[in-house]
């Protein structure tokens, strides 16, 4: 089979544009409505009959209606549909075809009958074309989707995308075709990390979750709740039970999960079932943050690995119609709809059992991507949500520490992840503070990879990380910090406008563009030539009033505009109102350590460099960042100048001496 990448290249560069923007259309429909309803190496199996089914619809637009009314006549004569069909082929010179009305444009104006309509107009087509679907399971695939509501999203999604002759011009459609298969095959081998976690990772969550001074955990006769909002194939939960027995064997465990993938549900209540666990029911279906079935319960555990990158446009609805009722989970405020990771973050720590006694109280591990850290401006959603579990600007601090993985840890990506561990009621030695643990060189490489895990954690790995968390020490590996120290202001920074008046013709023509400007002004604007900037506002109008004419505040504004040229020369310039211009090109943004003085900060930062650069406090945003990758940076040592010269004259050395060979030869 021919590489992608060469049916691409033979396209010319304007059609490549145009399959690689229709190739991220289709494939949006993954991002959009199925990665959280469909394993990942599944989505192929939806995105490709859907794609079919639209570009057949294309290819029959412009002999629809004609065909349509052939159908209607030949059935009011009563003749046979095996000749009709004969008649289509023979007159239109059609090799397929389809007798419906139906279109998914027309499917997507319809709600409560979608599912029988789409299955009809599957029904429609010709038998060639019935063959295909059937080998789709299309109408499988349409139930599915229906039953979790999505499938009105799905085919909407498909009926906004134009894949006619006249869109695709001479271009068939295999290249595109041929892109598809090859996305969707390509995840079948590597995406297990889409509801499977690893294994080592678990570990390692579970030996950081049960590290803590919970006095009773050792305790004869006690219960521990353990919980997982995005449960999978319910690995965390049963690891998580597994490791408390070890701890305790007459412990007493209550397990509850979530899970919204139906295929990983039904493999994690067989798991479950196959681990010895009497009630599988445990195990909810359903969307955790639309539908959470443990509403009202909280608990002592949770891990979680939540989808990160994934965007929860699907139900984006249902979340901010949960916000405008209260639900404090969404209170704080919403991340980016592409991205989820931090509505799951507000889930877990409000089911954070409260705390109870010196120490006792609900710990979380939660595996995230690099985003949480830092996305978001001050003061927007996922900075609020930060401040929320940092504990800063009236947080509640649940935030107890984050330990940046090593890249290629997990099956489905090789970038940079993170767990997060939250505790609603710190050890008195960690409270106010959040610790950084730097693991990202603590591993081992794998013999064999699986797919982008290439690396993984031994039983001495986790204890080195462990131990670094439970001794609560900086060090290389270690940094402790407040939340202050993590939270920073925004300042406006800016300079004065320096503006002298210009009266041309063409400064005047712009001037003259207002609404309210009319022949009679133009002898007034005139009159400003020689006039200082400043002094325009009284100039215009006394000028206007000897003219008879008005001067309204618009118009002024508008004049004093059109006149403006900048000259560094001229004193600081003010507007109609008597207040100073702000040059809007030198609009920049300082950002200040929240523990500085803003004006000793600028003194020394900002001020050396550019003197006339002037700033609002008072506008300033305050925001958050968890800046790990900063905060363990350490540039390597430059070489001493003896060391570089030394090598220089090794080098030089080496060259001389080639020289002399090539002398001697000759």
């Amino acid at each position: 089979m021919t590489d992608t990448s060469e049916i691409l290249d033979s396209i010319t560069p304007k059609q490549t544009a145009k399959v690689n923007s229709l190739n991220a259309a289709i494939w949006q429909t993954a991002d959009d409505y199925l990665r959280l309803i469909v394993p990942a190496e599944n989505y192929g199996d939806y995105i490709i009959p859907f794609t079919v089914l639209r570009r057949l619809e294309g290819r029959l637009e412009s002999t629809k209606k004609d065909v349509l009314d052939l159908v209607h006549r030949e059935n009011v004569k009563g003749t046979n549909p095996s000749i009709v069909n004969l008649m289509i082929e023979s007159m239109f010179k059609l090799r397929f075809w389809n007798t419906s009305e139906l279109s998914l444009e027309r499917l997507a104006t319809s709600d409560d009958t979608l599912k029988e309509g789409l299955e009809q107009y599957l029904r429609a087509f010709s038998a060639n074309i019935q063959e295909i679907w059937k080998a789709f399971e299309f109408e499988k695939l349409i139930d599915f989707l229906d039953r979790n509501n999505q499938l009105w999203n799905v085919v909407n999604h498909f009926a906004s995308i134009d894949m006619s002759d006249e869109a695709l011009q001479d271009q068939t459609m295999g290249d595109i075709f041929e892109n598809l298969m090859y996305r969707s095959f390509a995840r079948k081998a590597k995406d297990a990390g889409e509801f499977y976690t690893p294994r080592d990772a678990i570990r390692l969550m579970t030996s950081i979750l049960f590290t803590s001074d919970d006095a009773e955990l050792e305790e004869d006769g006690i219960i521990r709740s353990v919980y997982d909002p995005t449960a999978g194939t319910c690995g965390m939960l049963i690891a998580a039970r597994d490791a408390l027995r070890a701890i305790n064997p007459g412990i007493d465990i209550v397990v509850a999960g979530q899970e919204l993938k139906e295929s990983s549900f039904a493999m994690g209540k067989s798991d479950l079932l196959m681990q010895g666990f009497k009630n599988p029911e445990v195990l909810k279906f359903g969307n955790s943050l639309t539908n959470d079935q443990f509403a009202d319960e909280t608990f002592d555990y949770i891990m979680a690995n939540p989808p990160y990158g994934s965007s929860w446009k699907a139900f984006q609805k249902d979340v901010k119609a949960l916000q405008e009722q209260g639900d404090p989970r969404f209170a704080e405020g919403l991340p980016a709809v592409s991205d989820g990771q931090m509505l799951f973050l507000m889930h877990i720590a409000h089911k954070l059992a409260a705390a109870d006694g010196a120490t006792k109280g609900g710990r979380a591990a939660v595996v995230t991507n690099g985003s949480p850290l830092f996305t978001g401006d001050a003061e927007s959603g996922p900075d609020s949500i930060r401040k929320y579990l940092i504990g800063a600007q009236g947080g509640i601090e649940v935030l107890d520490a984050i330990i940046a993985l090593p890249n290629d840890m997990f099956y489905n990506t090789g970038i940079a992840t993170y767990i997060w561990i939250l505790d609603r009621n710190k050890e008195p030695r960690r409270r106010g503070k959040i610790q950084f643990i730097d693991a990202t060189e603590i591993c081992a490489p794998m013999r064999k990879s699986m797919g982008n895990k290439r690396v993984e954690f031994t039983e001495d790995n986790i204890r080195e990380i462990t131990k670094t968390y439970k001794d609560f020490e900086e060090n290389e590996r270690s940094i402790i910090v407040t939340a202050d120290e993590l939270t920073y202001r925004d300042v406006p920074m800016f300079k004065l406008a320096h503006y002298v008046v210009s009266v041309t013709d063409e400064t005047v023509g712009e001037a003259m563009k207002h609404k309210s400007a009319f022949p009679e002004h133009e002898p007034v604007i005139r009159e400003m030539e020689g006039r200082e900037y400043n002094d325009l506002p009284k100039a215009l109008k006394t000028a206007a009033k000897e003219h008879g004419v008005k001067m309204g505040a618009p118009l002024l504004k508008h004049i004093m505009k059109a006149l403006a040229v900048e000259d560094d020369n001229a004193p600081a310039s003010l507007d109609e109102k008597g207040n100073p211009v702000v040059d809007a090109s030198t609009k920049v943004i300082e950002r200040v350590p929240y523990l500085e003085d803003v004006s000793e900060h600028m003194e020394r930062e900002v001020l050396p460099f550019v003197p006339d650069m002037q700033w609002d406090e008072s506008l300033a945003r305050v925001g958050t960042e968890l800046p790990l990758t900063r905060l363990f940076y350490r540039p390597e040592e430059s070489r001493s100048l003896e060391e570089l010269d030394a090598d220089i004259a090794a080098s030089l050395d080496r060259i001389y001496g080639m020289f002399r060979e090539v002398r001697s030869d000759d």
